[in-house]
């Protein structure tokens, strides 16, 4: 192998096969996470809430197992398994979520306790059950997928955006926690991916068009910055992937990942813009009125 200087050298060790369960490997990130890791040699558990889902992945190689991160007899079950068969996990990529859109108001109690079941209280679990074996072998990775949601809030999102800034704090307090028992948390934060994700994203947005109410004028503004500013710089799944498969075989990885232009552009401008700059640009792309005219009476 050839040096920075032209010299040869001697090739750097091969990574040792680590053991990674990852969980909503139905499609887009988590999918493409696990073909990831499994070309790079390492041992993949493939999990989805229907073991049908990742059949294909098995005939590649990937061990797979139904995990519904909202059942706590799921969870314990999955968990148990892959300890039984790898006696240890080095990485868990908390990938499973959803999408819940809606104004504030318009989205019922029962709907924002499903989104909270799945993308926050569905990660602690995964959490909860790993840390123990994590923490018997002294070593590690815990890579939350969360997103530039997580930092920028965005109107009718409030249930995903949210969800997405609790795994921010969830991941802040966890890496200080089990730093001390050489256990790494990763946050990946990306902007539009081309998955499946969005297009559930635009279905739900769909129901909302059809809604009566005082946000209806406003969900169509929605619905285009979807297909236009929010997905500006959109990357494949495959791209997190690598980001995500780096981040677990680095020695220190980086506590964050932002990806695509729209993370990189717009989680650093949140830092040096005002709130009242912000929710301008936020309007100006969603198409909302300037003043509080559009819901007054008469």
């Amino acid at each position: 192998m050839l040096d920075g200087k032209g010299n040869i050298g001697e090739m750097p060790p091969p990574q040792p096969a680590l053991t990674v369960l990852i969980t909503g490997c139905s499609s887009g990130i988590g999918r493409a996470t696990a073909s990831e890791m499994a070309s790079r040699g390492h041992r993949v558990f493939a999990t989805a809430r229907r073991r049908v889902a990742v059949a294909d992945l098995a005939a590649k190689g990937m061990r797979t197992l139904a995990l519904d991160v909202t059942d706590p007899e799921s969870v314990a079950a999955a968990v148990a398994e892959v300890l039984r068969e790898a006696r240890h996990v080095d990485a868990l990529v908390n990938n499973a979520g959803y999408g819940q859109y809606g104004a504030v108001e318009d989205v019922s109690a029962a709907e924002w306790r499903a989104q909270f079941d799945v993308n926050v209280f569905g990660a602690i679990a995964m959490i909860q059950a790993i840390l123990p074996a994590m923490r018997e072998d002294g070593r590690g990775t815990i890579v939350n997928v969360s997103s530039v949601a997580g930092k920028i809030p965005i109107p009718f999102a409030a249930p995903y955006c949210s969800s997405k800034h609790a795994l921010e704090a969830i991941s802040d307090s966890l890496r200080l926690e089990v730093a001390p028992f050489g256990i790494r948390v990763v946050i990946i934060e990306p902007g539009p991916i081309g998955t499946k994700f969005g297009e559930r994203a635009r279905t739900g947005v769909a129901k909302l068009l059809g809604r009566p109410g005082p946000y209806a004028a406003f969900y169509r503004g929605a619905e285009r910055a979807m297909d236009t500013d929010f997905a500006a710089g959109r990357l494949p799944p495959e791209a997190v992937a690598k980001v995500i498969a780096d981040a677990i075989e680095s020695p220190r990885p980086k506590t964050r990942y932002p990806l695509t232009r729209m993370a990189k552009t717009f989680i650093p401008l949140k830092r040096f813009s005002t709130d009242r700059m912000l929710d301008r640009q936020m309007a100006r792309s969603l198409g909302l009125p300037k003043g509080p005219a559009a819901g007054r009476k008469g």
